[in-house]
């Protein structure tokens, strides 16, 4: 689950140079809670108007388009009036443009340079020519009326194979799961293909080439994206329909329980970083982790976390969802926040998604669970701590009479399963690794186990 906001995916643009000539690419990086956030703009103009787009690398997200790009006096102005975000910038001597982007209330900081940024080196991600079979393919949704597209891999053309279908964390994804410049669903597709196992991965609903709303949907909606998967996977010749499988990374590993839960189609499931327990209980604790991790004093940590906690206990304890966002607005000012600040806190705390994961507990699903199930996280996870995790996960099947359970805590990685310094999300795109081949290893000797 990644704690940085997809207001961050929607930005938007920038501009020029010594001659004025502010047509081309350009890069800046957002520096946000310690986060940094690189993004790239690109400007085009005809005649006299301009057209720009934004790239956001660290999400995957390509060709974003920004509503309106104005360079006056040396003065750059861009809107996204559907996000209600703004950037001003002028052009200095120096060839950059320095501004401001403001949303919400909130204002960074933002600095443009003349070109792209260099790609990162992501050593394990796959090129083609690839040695086994890759389709690109879309399927229908019928409870939702939306197509769904992904990329179906297999050992080879040819033959009859266990498929995995990939189940992306929170936030709007592509099929490769890509975050940071890493593509870890596509990594782990490739490796499971190459050792005999088929993978269906798609984008997530409205996002890439998946229809769909993605903003108004909840787990509950994701889960339903995967019963799709499944029925699609069954009406193919190639797929052995007594072997299909889900993998869940993070918010995934709460949709892969509710999935195969109703469903007799599952054989077994693999929970990456899958959350035991609600968010209720998960977001105040993975706030107070990563805020001490980040050099936070003690005090400090625990006032944040009981200020967010009164925000969580209003969501939890609400049973109208139409005064939700006012009293939410009324307890940000409260404690001190700015009126647009406190406004859009609650407008995103009040979000259908967030109202279902503070009130959702994934214990529900995984007490209905009967098939085999392995649950892995890194040591070194801030977002999903293992050892209360594993602990929930693996008490909850076995007291409901499922004894096929096996947990791993994996040393040293993050959750991303990354080997890490410190688990903090700063690292995760400076790290060249995308999945620790150990961990792959083990993860996928179990599958093989289950298909056999």
């Amino acid at each position: 689950m990644k704690t940085f906001l997809l207001l961050l995916t929607v930005l938007i643009f920038s501009i020029s140079v010594h001659s004025q000539d502010i047509t081309g690419q350009w890069n800046g990086t957002l520096t946000i809670q310690g986060q940094e956030l690189p993004l790239i703009f690109n400007i085009e103009k005809n005649g006299n108007d301009y057209k720009s787009t934004l790239d956001n690398p660290a999400q995957g997200a390509k060709g974003i388009a920004v509503t309106s790009t104005t360079f006056v006096n040396s003065k750059l102005t861009l809107k996204i009036a559907n996000i209600g975000a703004e950037f001003v910038g002028d052009l200095n001597a120096e060839g950059k443009i320095v501004g401001n982007l403001s949303q919400a209330g909130a204002t960074f900081s933002l600095t443009l340079s003349k070109g792209g940024i260099a790609s990162p080196k992501r050593p394990q991600e796959p090129k083609p020519p690839f040695s086994y079979y890759s389709e690109d393919v879309k399927f229908l949704n019928p409870k939702a009326n939306i197509k769904l597209a992904g990329t179906l891999t297999l050992p080879k053309k040819e033959g009859k194979y266990p498929v995995i279908v990939m189940i992306t964390g929170s936030g709007a994804e592509n099929r490769d799961e890509e975050i940071f410049g890493h593509k870890p669903f596509l990594v782990i597709a490739d490796h499971l293909a190459k050792n005999g196992i088929g993978v269906l991965r798609f984008d997530d609903r409205g996002f890439a080439q998946s229809e769909g709303n993605f903003v108004t949907a909840t787990s509950e909606d994701f889960a339903t994206d995967v019963e799709a998967a499944v029925a699609y996977l069954k009406t193919r010749s190639d797929v052995n329909l007594k072997k299909i499988g889900l993998m869940g990374h993070s918010e995934g590993g709460i949709i892969a329980p509710m999935v195969a839960a109703r469903s007799k189609d599952v054989a077994f499931i693999v929970l990456l970083a899958g959350p035991g327990i609600s968010g209720y209980e998960l977001l105040p604790l993975q706030g107070e982790l990563i805020n001490r991790a980040s050099g936070m004093s003690e005090a400090d940590a625990l006032a944040a976390k009981k200020m967010s906690q009164g925000a969580f206990d209003i969501v939890k304890n609400s049973t109208d969802s139409k005064t939700l966002e006012a009293d939410l607005t009324a307890y940000f000012k409260k404690i001190g926040m700015p009126e647009n600040e406190a406004k859009n806190n609650a407008r995103q705390t009040a979000a259908p998604w967030t109202q279902f994961f503070i009130k959702y507990d994934p214990t529900t699903a995984l007490k209905k669970v009967k098939v085999p199930v392995l649950a892995v996280n890194g040591e070194k996870d801030l977002q999903v701590p293992a050892d209360i995790d594993l602990k929930v996960i693996k008490e909850t099947l076995e007291k409901s009479g499922n004894k096929k359970v096996t947990t791993i805590k994996f040393p040293n990685l993050n959750h991303l399963f990354q080997d890490c310094q410190t688990g903090l999300v700063s690292e995760y795109g400076k790290i060249e690794q995308t999945f620790s081949p150990s961990a792959l290893k083990e993860i996928t000797d179990w599958i093989i186990k289950q298909t056999r």
